[in-house]
Protein backbone atom coordinates (compact mmCIF):
# COMPACT_ATOMS: atom_id res chain seq x y z
CA UNK A 1 0.00 0.00 0.00
CA UNK A 2 2.77 2.45 0.95
CA UNK A 3 4.53 1.95 -2.38
CA UNK A 4 1.74 3.87 -4.08
CA UNK A 5 2.06 6.89 -1.79
CA UNK A 6 4.25 9.75 -2.92
CA UNK A 7 5.66 11.98 -0.18
CA UNK A 8 7.52 15.27 -0.50
CA UNK A 9 9.96 16.39 2.25
CA UNK A 10 11.23 19.97 2.68
CA UNK A 11 14.02 20.83 5.15
CA UNK A 12 17.04 23.08 4.82
CA UNK A 13 19.12 20.82 7.12
CA UNK A 14 20.64 17.93 5.08
CA UNK A 15 20.85 15.63 8.11
CA UNK A 16 17.15 15.99 8.93
CA UNK A 17 16.12 15.82 5.28
CA UNK A 18 18.02 12.63 4.56
CA UNK A 19 17.04 11.08 7.89
CA UNK A 20 13.37 11.52 7.13
CA UNK A 21 13.86 10.16 3.61
CA UNK A 22 15.50 6.94 4.92
CA UNK A 23 12.78 6.42 7.51
CA UNK A 24 10.03 6.75 4.95
CA UNK A 25 11.71 4.73 2.21
CA UNK A 26 12.30 1.91 4.69
CA UNK A 27 8.50 1.69 4.87
CA UNK A 28 8.16 1.57 1.06
CA UNK A 29 7.03 5.17 0.57
CA UNK A 30 8.20 7.01 -2.55
CA UNK A 31 10.01 10.12 -1.36
CA UNK A 32 11.34 13.29 -2.98
CA UNK A 33 13.33 15.79 -0.87
CA UNK A 34 13.98 19.53 -1.29
CA UNK A 35 16.13 22.01 0.59
CA UNK A 36 13.90 25.02 -0.14
CA UNK A 37 10.21 25.78 -0.24
CA UNK A 38 10.50 27.47 -3.63
CA UNK A 39 11.85 24.34 -5.36
CA UNK A 40 9.30 22.14 -3.60
CA UNK A 41 6.35 24.25 -4.74
CA UNK A 42 7.56 24.13 -8.33
CA UNK A 43 7.72 20.34 -8.10
CA UNK A 44 4.19 20.16 -6.66
CA UNK A 45 2.95 21.96 -9.78
CA UNK A 46 4.35 19.14 -11.91
CA UNK A 47 3.66 16.04 -9.83
CA UNK A 48 0.78 14.89 -7.62
CA UNK A 49 1.78 14.00 -4.06
CA UNK A 50 -0.14 12.34 -1.26
CA UNK A 51 1.56 14.21 1.60
CA UNK A 52 3.99 17.05 2.27
CA UNK A 53 6.37 17.12 5.27
CA UNK A 54 8.05 20.47 5.82
CA UNK A 55 10.21 22.19 8.41
CA UNK A 56 8.53 25.17 10.01
CA UNK A 57 11.49 27.55 10.18
CA UNK A 58 13.54 27.77 6.98
CA UNK A 59 15.46 30.57 5.24
CA UNK A 60 13.75 32.08 2.22
CA UNK A 61 10.24 30.60 2.13
CA UNK A 62 9.08 29.50 5.58
CA UNK A 63 6.97 26.45 6.30
CA UNK A 64 4.03 28.75 7.06
CA UNK A 65 4.29 30.30 3.59
CA UNK A 66 4.61 26.85 2.00
CA UNK A 67 1.40 25.80 3.75
CA UNK A 68 -0.49 28.88 2.53
CA UNK A 69 0.66 28.31 -1.05
CA UNK A 70 -0.38 24.66 -0.99
CA UNK A 71 -3.81 25.41 0.47
CA UNK A 72 -4.46 27.93 -2.28
CA UNK A 73 -3.80 25.41 -5.06
CA UNK A 74 -4.42 21.97 -3.50
CA UNK A 75 -6.52 22.34 -0.36
CA UNK A 76 -6.92 18.56 0.01
CA UNK A 77 -3.15 17.91 0.09
CA UNK A 78 -2.20 17.18 3.75
CA UNK A 79 0.83 18.94 5.29
CA UNK A 80 2.85 17.82 8.35
CA UNK A 81 5.27 20.19 10.10
CA UNK A 82 8.63 19.34 11.65
CA UNK A 83 9.43 21.72 14.47
CA UNK A 84 11.73 22.20 17.46
CA UNK A 85 10.40 22.05 20.99
CA UNK A 86 10.68 25.83 21.30
CA UNK A 87 8.26 26.39 18.42
CA UNK A 88 5.53 23.91 19.32
CA UNK A 89 3.15 26.81 19.95
CA UNK A 90 3.80 28.01 16.41
CA UNK A 91 3.12 24.51 15.08
CA UNK A 92 -0.23 24.43 16.83
CA UNK A 93 -1.01 27.80 15.26
CA UNK A 94 -0.29 26.59 11.71
CA UNK A 95 -2.50 23.54 12.31
CA UNK A 96 -5.33 26.01 12.79
CA UNK A 97 -4.47 27.29 9.31
CA UNK A 98 -4.80 23.86 7.72
CA UNK A 99 -1.83 21.66 8.63
CA UNK A 100 -2.92 18.13 9.50
CA UNK A 101 -0.29 17.40 12.19
CA UNK A 102 3.19 18.22 13.46
CA UNK A 103 6.13 16.28 14.87
CA UNK A 104 8.69 17.75 17.27
CA UNK A 105 12.47 17.32 17.09
CA UNK A 106 14.09 15.06 18.04
CA UNK A 107 11.78 12.31 16.81
CA UNK A 108 12.07 8.55 16.45
CA UNK A 109 11.39 6.51 13.31
CA UNK A 110 8.25 5.15 14.94
CA UNK A 111 6.96 8.63 15.74
CA UNK A 112 7.55 9.78 12.16
CA UNK A 113 5.86 6.75 10.59
CA UNK A 114 2.87 6.88 12.96
CA UNK A 115 2.34 10.57 12.21
CA UNK A 116 2.55 9.97 8.45
CA UNK A 117 0.17 6.99 8.54
CA UNK A 118 -2.33 8.98 10.58
CA UNK A 119 -2.20 11.89 8.14
CA UNK A 120 -2.70 9.61 5.13
CA UNK A 121 -5.63 7.87 6.80
CA UNK A 122 -7.24 11.21 7.55
CA UNK A 123 -7.00 12.15 3.89
CA UNK A 124 -8.62 8.89 2.79
CA UNK A 125 -11.43 9.41 5.30
CA UNK A 126 -11.97 12.98 4.05
CA UNK A 127 -12.13 11.95 0.38
CA UNK A 128 -14.31 8.91 1.02
CA UNK A 129 -16.59 10.96 3.25
CA UNK A 130 -17.18 13.41 0.41
CA UNK A 131 -18.09 10.70 -2.08
CA UNK A 132 -20.10 8.75 0.49
CA UNK A 133 -22.24 11.80 1.16
CA UNK A 134 -22.67 12.31 -2.58
CA UNK A 135 -23.59 8.65 -2.99
CA UNK A 136 -26.19 8.86 -0.23
CA UNK A 137 -27.73 11.96 -1.80
CA UNK A 138 -27.72 10.34 -5.21
CA UNK A 139 -29.38 7.19 -3.85
CA UNK A 140 -32.28 8.98 -2.16
CA UNK A 141 -35.73 8.58 -3.63
CA UNK A 142 -36.58 5.53 -5.73
CA UNK A 143 -33.12 4.14 -6.47
CA UNK A 144 -33.53 0.50 -5.45
CA UNK A 145 -34.28 -2.72 -7.23
CA UNK A 146 -37.93 -3.73 -7.52
CA UNK A 147 -38.99 -6.66 -9.65
CA UNK A 148 -39.53 -10.42 -9.57
CA UNK A 149 -39.76 -11.10 -13.31
CA UNK A 150 -37.51 -13.66 -14.97
CA UNK A 151 -35.81 -10.82 -16.81
CA UNK A 152 -34.80 -9.15 -13.54
CA UNK A 153 -33.81 -12.43 -11.90
CA UNK A 154 -31.27 -12.84 -14.71
CA UNK A 155 -29.92 -9.36 -13.91
CA UNK A 156 -29.65 -10.18 -10.19
CA UNK A 157 -27.79 -13.41 -10.93
CA UNK A 158 -25.33 -11.66 -13.22
CA UNK A 159 -24.66 -8.96 -10.60
CA UNK A 160 -23.87 -11.56 -7.92
CA UNK A 161 -21.67 -13.54 -10.32
CA UNK A 162 -19.67 -10.55 -11.48
CA UNK A 163 -19.54 -8.30 -8.41
CA UNK A 164 -16.79 -10.16 -6.47
CA UNK A 165 -14.40 -9.97 -9.43
CA UNK A 166 -12.34 -7.07 -10.75
CA UNK A 167 -13.51 -7.62 -14.34
CA UNK A 168 -14.58 -4.59 -16.36
CA UNK A 169 -18.34 -4.52 -16.91
CA UNK A 170 -20.29 -2.87 -19.75
CA UNK A 171 -23.89 -2.16 -18.76
CA UNK A 172 -26.25 -1.59 -21.68
CA UNK A 173 -29.90 -0.61 -21.74
CA UNK A 174 -32.31 2.15 -22.63
CA UNK A 175 -32.42 5.40 -20.69
CA UNK A 176 -34.18 5.00 -17.38
CA UNK A 177 -33.57 1.26 -16.94
CA UNK A 178 -31.28 1.73 -13.92
CA UNK A 179 -27.73 1.40 -15.25
CA UNK A 180 -26.13 3.45 -12.48
CA UNK A 181 -28.13 1.50 -9.91
CA UNK A 182 -26.60 -1.72 -11.24
CA UNK A 183 -23.12 -0.17 -11.17
CA UNK A 184 -23.58 0.79 -7.52
CA UNK A 185 -24.81 -2.73 -6.72
CA UNK A 186 -21.72 -4.21 -8.37
CA UNK A 187 -19.54 -1.96 -6.23
CA UNK A 188 -21.40 -2.63 -2.98
CA UNK A 189 -21.09 -6.40 -3.45
CA UNK A 190 -17.41 -6.26 -4.41
CA UNK A 191 -14.19 -6.46 -2.42
CA UNK A 192 -13.81 -2.72 -3.12
CA UNK A 193 -16.99 -1.79 -1.23
CA UNK A 194 -15.06 0.02 1.52
CA UNK A 195 -13.46 2.38 -1.01
CA UNK A 196 -14.99 5.10 -3.19
CA UNK A 197 -17.58 4.69 -5.93
CA UNK A 198 -17.00 7.58 -8.33
CA UNK A 199 -19.58 8.20 -11.07
CA UNK A 200 -18.87 10.34 -14.15
CA UNK A 201 -21.55 11.41 -16.63
CA UNK A 202 -19.70 11.57 -19.95
CA UNK A 203 -22.46 13.72 -21.47
CA UNK A 204 -22.34 16.55 -18.93
CA UNK A 205 -18.92 18.06 -19.71
CA UNK A 206 -17.10 19.36 -22.77
CA UNK A 207 -14.27 17.18 -24.05
CA UNK A 208 -11.48 19.29 -22.55
CA UNK A 209 -13.16 19.49 -19.15
CA UNK A 210 -13.99 15.78 -19.17
CA UNK A 211 -10.33 14.87 -19.75
CA UNK A 212 -9.33 17.16 -16.90
CA UNK A 213 -11.93 15.52 -14.62
CA UNK A 214 -10.77 12.01 -15.52
CA UNK A 215 -7.01 12.39 -15.74
CA UNK A 216 -6.38 15.54 -13.71
CA UNK A 217 -4.13 18.42 -14.72
CA UNK A 218 -1.18 20.44 -13.47
CA UNK A 219 -1.41 24.13 -12.84
CA UNK A 220 -0.93 26.22 -15.97
CA UNK A 221 -1.34 23.30 -18.37
CA UNK A 222 -4.18 25.12 -20.16
CA UNK A 223 -6.16 28.33 -19.91
CA UNK A 224 -8.15 28.24 -16.71
CA UNK A 225 -5.94 25.66 -14.99
CA UNK A 226 -5.29 27.90 -12.00
CA UNK A 227 -4.38 25.00 -9.72
CA UNK A 228 -3.27 21.40 -9.95
CA UNK A 229 -6.21 19.00 -9.97
CA UNK A 230 -6.30 15.34 -9.03
CA UNK A 231 -8.19 13.30 -11.65
CA UNK A 232 -11.06 10.98 -10.81
CA UNK A 233 -9.00 7.95 -11.79
CA UNK A 234 -6.84 8.77 -8.75
CA UNK A 235 -9.79 9.79 -6.56
CA UNK A 236 -11.29 6.34 -7.21
CA UNK A 237 -8.04 4.63 -6.15
CA UNK A 238 -8.84 1.25 -4.65
CA UNK A 239 -12.51 1.62 -5.58
CA UNK A 240 -14.76 1.74 -8.63
CA UNK A 241 -14.94 4.31 -11.44
CA UNK A 242 -18.26 4.36 -13.30
CA UNK A 243 -18.32 6.00 -16.74
CA UNK A 244 -21.95 6.61 -17.64
CA UNK A 245 -22.82 7.06 -21.33
CA UNK A 246 -19.31 6.13 -22.43
CA UNK A 247 -20.51 6.26 -26.05
CA UNK A 248 -20.33 10.07 -25.83
CA UNK A 249 -16.54 10.14 -25.49
CA UNK A 250 -14.71 11.67 -28.42
CA UNK A 251 -12.25 9.52 -30.36
CA UNK A 252 -9.38 11.50 -28.81
CA UNK A 253 -10.58 10.80 -25.27
CA UNK A 254 -11.28 7.19 -26.21
CA UNK A 255 -7.65 6.78 -27.22
CA UNK A 256 -6.44 8.21 -23.91
CA UNK A 257 -8.86 6.05 -21.95
CA UNK A 258 -7.65 2.95 -23.80
CA UNK A 259 -4.06 3.73 -22.90
CA UNK A 260 -4.94 4.19 -19.23
CA UNK A 261 -6.72 0.83 -19.17
CA UNK A 262 -3.87 -0.93 -20.97
CA UNK A 263 -1.05 0.55 -18.91
CA UNK A 264 -2.98 0.88 -15.64
CA UNK A 265 -1.44 4.30 -15.12
CA UNK A 266 -2.55 7.86 -15.71
CA UNK A 267 -0.73 11.05 -16.70
CA UNK A 268 -2.44 14.35 -15.84
CA UNK A 269 -2.84 16.97 -18.56
CA UNK A 270 0.40 18.93 -18.69
CA UNK A 271 2.20 16.30 -16.62
CA UNK A 272 5.21 14.29 -17.71
CA UNK A 273 5.24 11.38 -15.29
CA UNK A 274 2.52 8.71 -15.18
CA UNK A 275 1.27 7.35 -11.86
CA UNK A 276 -0.13 3.84 -11.35
CA UNK A 277 -3.85 3.36 -10.69
CA UNK A 278 -5.80 0.61 -8.99
CA UNK A 279 -9.46 0.91 -9.93
CA UNK A 280 -12.28 -1.21 -11.28
CA UNK A 281 -13.94 0.26 -14.35
CA UNK A 282 -17.66 -0.05 -15.03
CA UNK A 283 -19.04 1.59 -18.17
CA UNK A 284 -22.59 2.10 -19.36
CA UNK A 285 -24.34 3.22 -22.53
CA UNK A 286 -27.79 3.36 -24.11
CA UNK A 287 -26.27 3.07 -27.60
CA UNK A 288 -25.24 0.02 -29.59
CA UNK A 289 -21.45 0.20 -29.46
CA UNK A 290 -21.08 -2.51 -32.10
CA UNK A 291 -22.96 -0.29 -34.54
CA UNK A 292 -20.80 2.67 -33.50
CA UNK A 293 -17.67 0.60 -34.14
CA UNK A 294 -18.95 -0.22 -37.63
CA UNK A 295 -19.67 3.48 -38.20
CA UNK A 296 -16.20 4.45 -37.04
CA UNK A 297 -17.42 6.56 -34.09
CA UNK A 298 -16.21 4.19 -31.38
CA UNK A 299 -12.82 2.47 -31.23
CA UNK A 300 -13.01 -1.27 -31.69
CA UNK A 301 -10.04 -1.93 -29.39
CA UNK A 302 -11.67 0.13 -26.61
CA UNK A 303 -14.96 -1.72 -27.12
CA UNK A 304 -13.25 -5.06 -26.61
CA UNK A 305 -11.40 -3.66 -23.57
CA UNK A 306 -14.59 -2.53 -21.77
CA UNK A 307 -16.94 -5.29 -22.98
CA UNK A 308 -15.32 -8.06 -20.94
CA UNK A 309 -18.52 -8.70 -18.96
CA UNK A 310 -21.68 -7.49 -20.78
CA UNK A 311 -24.78 -6.86 -18.68
CA UNK A 312 -27.94 -5.85 -20.52
CA UNK A 313 -30.93 -4.34 -18.72
CA UNK A 314 -34.43 -5.09 -20.07
CA UNK A 315 -36.79 -2.19 -20.85
CA UNK A 316 -39.89 -1.95 -18.69
CA UNK A 317 -42.18 -2.95 -21.57
CA UNK A 318 -40.46 -6.37 -21.56
CA UNK A 319 -41.18 -6.96 -17.87
CA UNK A 320 -44.71 -5.65 -17.47
CA UNK A 321 -45.30 -8.19 -14.72
CA UNK A 322 -43.12 -5.99 -12.50
CA UNK A 323 -45.26 -2.89 -13.03
CA UNK A 324 -47.69 -3.56 -10.13
CA UNK A 325 -44.74 -4.09 -7.78
CA UNK A 326 -43.02 -0.94 -9.00
CA UNK A 327 -46.21 1.08 -8.78
CA UNK A 328 -46.95 -0.13 -5.26
CA UNK A 329 -43.39 0.58 -4.13
CA UNK A 330 -43.30 4.09 -5.59
CA UNK A 331 -46.78 4.99 -4.29
CA UNK A 332 -45.79 3.99 -0.75
CA UNK A 333 -42.43 5.76 -0.96
CA UNK A 334 -43.78 9.07 -2.26
CA UNK A 335 -46.88 9.03 -0.03
CA UNK A 336 -44.72 8.49 3.04
CA UNK A 337 -42.27 11.15 1.94
CA UNK A 338 -44.91 13.86 1.50
CA UNK A 339 -47.21 12.66 4.27
CA UNK A 340 -50.28 11.65 2.23
CA UNK A 341 -52.62 8.75 2.94
CA UNK A 342 -52.62 6.98 -0.43
CA UNK A 343 -53.43 3.24 -0.40
CA UNK A 344 -52.59 2.41 -4.00
CA UNK A 345 -54.00 2.80 -7.51
CA UNK A 346 -57.39 1.84 -8.90
CA UNK A 347 -57.78 -1.20 -11.11
CA UNK A 348 -58.48 1.03 -14.09
CA UNK A 349 -55.35 3.08 -13.47
CA UNK A 350 -53.29 -0.09 -13.12
CA UNK A 351 -54.72 -1.39 -16.39
CA UNK A 352 -53.67 1.80 -18.14
CA UNK A 353 -50.16 1.67 -16.67
CA UNK A 354 -49.71 -1.95 -17.70
CA UNK A 355 -50.81 -1.17 -21.26
CA UNK A 356 -48.43 1.78 -21.62
CA UNK A 357 -45.07 1.27 -23.38
CA UNK A 358 -42.99 3.50 -21.04
CA UNK A 359 -40.35 4.83 -23.46
CA UNK A 360 -38.67 6.40 -20.41
CA UNK A 361 -38.74 3.08 -18.54
CA UNK A 362 -38.62 2.93 -14.73
CA UNK A 363 -37.58 6.56 -14.40
CA UNK A 364 -40.69 7.62 -16.35
CA UNK A 365 -42.89 5.40 -14.20
CA UNK A 366 -41.42 7.02 -11.09
CA UNK A 367 -42.24 10.47 -12.43
CA UNK A 368 -45.82 9.50 -13.34
CA UNK A 369 -46.47 8.02 -9.90
CA UNK A 370 -44.92 10.93 -8.05
CA UNK A 371 -47.12 13.41 -9.91
CA UNK A 372 -50.19 11.26 -9.35
CA UNK A 373 -49.58 10.92 -5.61
CA UNK A 374 -49.04 14.66 -5.26
CA UNK A 375 -52.17 15.54 -7.26
CA UNK A 376 -54.55 12.83 -6.05
CA UNK A 377 -57.41 13.93 -3.80
CA UNK A 378 -58.55 10.41 -2.98
CA UNK A 379 -57.11 7.44 -1.13
CA UNK A 380 -56.64 5.64 -4.46
CA UNK A 381 -54.91 7.03 -7.52
CA UNK A 382 -57.39 7.04 -10.41
CA UNK A 383 -57.00 7.36 -14.16
CA UNK A 384 -57.93 11.03 -13.77
CA UNK A 385 -54.85 11.53 -11.59
CA UNK A 386 -52.71 9.97 -14.29
CA UNK A 387 -54.20 12.26 -16.91
CA UNK A 388 -53.35 15.30 -14.84
CA UNK A 389 -49.69 14.40 -14.90
CA UNK A 390 -48.80 15.71 -18.33
CA UNK A 391 -45.32 17.27 -18.09
CA UNK A 392 -42.87 15.31 -20.21
CA UNK A 393 -44.83 12.07 -19.95
CA UNK A 394 -47.71 11.23 -22.26
CA UNK A 395 -50.41 8.93 -20.92
CA UNK A 396 -52.13 6.95 -23.72
CA UNK A 397 -54.50 9.19 -25.67
CA UNK A 398 -57.30 6.60 -25.66
CA UNK A 399 -57.53 6.62 -21.88
CA UNK A 400 -60.29 9.20 -21.68
CA UNK A 401 -62.24 7.60 -24.50
CA UNK A 402 -61.91 4.19 -22.86
CA UNK A 403 -63.41 5.47 -19.63
CA UNK A 404 -66.28 7.26 -21.44
CA UNK A 405 -66.95 4.21 -23.57
CA UNK A 406 -67.17 2.02 -20.47
CA UNK A 407 -69.69 4.42 -18.90
CA UNK A 408 -71.80 4.37 -22.07
CA UNK A 409 -71.68 0.58 -22.13
CA UNK A 410 -72.89 0.51 -18.56
CA UNK A 411 -75.83 2.75 -19.43
CA UNK A 412 -77.00 0.69 -22.41
CA UNK A 413 -76.00 -2.83 -21.42
CA UNK A 414 -76.34 -3.36 -17.71
CA UNK A 415 -76.32 -7.15 -18.21
CA UNK A 416 -72.69 -7.32 -19.43
CA UNK A 417 -70.32 -9.58 -17.51
CA UNK A 418 -68.05 -7.22 -15.59
CA UNK A 419 -66.08 -10.05 -13.95
CA UNK A 420 -63.89 -10.23 -17.08
CA UNK A 421 -62.73 -6.61 -16.74
CA UNK A 422 -61.15 -5.12 -13.58
CA UNK A 423 -63.18 -2.08 -12.54
CA UNK A 424 -61.76 1.09 -11.01
CA UNK A 425 -63.22 3.25 -8.26
CA UNK A 426 -64.44 5.79 -10.82
CA UNK A 427 -66.12 2.95 -12.69
CA UNK A 428 -68.02 2.13 -9.51
CA UNK A 429 -69.16 5.74 -9.28
CA UNK A 430 -70.39 5.63 -12.88
CA UNK A 431 -72.28 2.43 -12.20
CA UNK A 432 -73.92 3.86 -9.10
CA UNK A 433 -74.95 6.97 -10.97
CA UNK A 434 -76.34 5.30 -14.10
CA UNK A 435 -77.60 1.99 -12.76
CA UNK A 436 -79.24 2.82 -9.48
CA UNK A 437 -81.18 -0.45 -9.65
CA UNK A 438 -77.89 -2.35 -9.33
CA UNK A 439 -76.55 -2.50 -5.80
CA UNK A 440 -73.00 -1.22 -5.42
CA UNK A 441 -72.28 -4.27 -3.31
CA UNK A 442 -72.75 -6.50 -6.33
CA UNK A 443 -70.25 -4.46 -8.35
CA UNK A 444 -67.72 -4.57 -5.51
CA UNK A 445 -68.22 -8.31 -5.35
CA UNK A 446 -67.50 -8.66 -9.07
CA UNK A 447 -64.47 -6.40 -8.66
CA UNK A 448 -63.00 -8.67 -5.96
CA UNK A 449 -64.03 -11.96 -7.55
CA UNK A 450 -62.53 -11.07 -10.94
CA UNK A 451 -59.17 -10.27 -9.34
CA UNK A 452 -59.19 -13.50 -7.29
CA UNK A 453 -60.16 -15.56 -10.34
CA UNK A 454 -57.27 -14.15 -12.37
CA UNK A 455 -54.79 -15.10 -9.64
CA UNK A 456 -56.18 -18.44 -8.51
CA UNK A 457 -57.28 -17.16 -5.12
CA UNK A 458 -53.91 -15.61 -4.27
CA UNK A 459 -54.89 -12.57 -2.21
CA UNK A 460 -51.45 -10.97 -2.31
CA UNK A 461 -51.20 -11.01 -6.11
CA UNK A 462 -54.84 -9.96 -6.52
CA UNK A 463 -54.39 -6.95 -4.24
CA UNK A 464 -51.14 -5.97 -5.95
CA UNK A 465 -52.81 -6.05 -9.38
CA UNK A 466 -55.69 -3.88 -8.25
CA UNK A 467 -53.31 -1.43 -6.60
CA UNK A 468 -54.82 -1.95 -3.15
CA UNK A 469 -53.02 -2.70 0.07
CA UNK A 470 -53.57 -6.33 1.11
CA UNK A 471 -55.40 -5.42 4.37
CA UNK A 472 -57.79 -3.12 2.46
CA UNK A 473 -58.46 -5.82 -0.14
CA UNK A 474 -59.13 -8.37 2.61
CA UNK A 475 -61.50 -5.92 4.31
CA UNK A 476 -63.52 -5.64 1.10
CA UNK A 477 -63.55 -9.46 0.80
CA UNK A 478 -64.92 -9.71 4.32
CA UNK A 479 -67.51 -7.01 3.69
CA UNK A 480 -69.00 -8.82 0.69
CA UNK A 481 -68.54 -12.32 2.09
CA UNK A 482 -66.01 -13.66 -0.41
CA UNK A 483 -63.47 -16.35 0.52
CA UNK A 484 -60.20 -16.80 -1.37
CA UNK A 485 -60.47 -20.59 -0.99
CA UNK A 486 -63.36 -20.65 -3.46
CA UNK A 487 -61.01 -19.53 -6.26
CA UNK A 488 -57.90 -21.58 -5.53
CA UNK A 489 -56.95 -23.47 -8.65
CA UNK A 490 -57.15 -27.22 -8.17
Amino acid sequence: MNAKKKLLVIDDEPVIREGVRRILESSSFQVETFASGYAALERIKQQAFDLVITDLKMPGLSGMEVLKAIKETQPDLPVIFITGYTSVDSAVEVMKLGAIDYIAKPFTSEEMLNTVQFALQQRVVALEGFYLRKELLDSEGFDQFVGKSQEMIKVYRRIMQVAPTDSTVLITGESGTGKELVARALHKHSTRRDNSFVAVDCTSLAESLLESELFGHVKGSFTGAIQTKTGLFKVAEGGTLFLDEVSNLSLTTQAKLLRVLQEREVTPIGGTKPTPINIRLIAATNHNLRDMVAEGTFREDLFFRINIIPLDLPPLRERTGDIPLLVGHHVRTVAEKIGKDINGVSAGAMQVLQSYSFPGNVRELQNIIERAVVLSEDSLISTNDLELGHGSTEIPANLHNRRNRRADDIKTDHLRDYTSVPLSVEDLKEIKRHLREHAVENVEKNFVISALQRHGGNVTRASEETGMLRPNFQAMMKKIGVSAREYVES
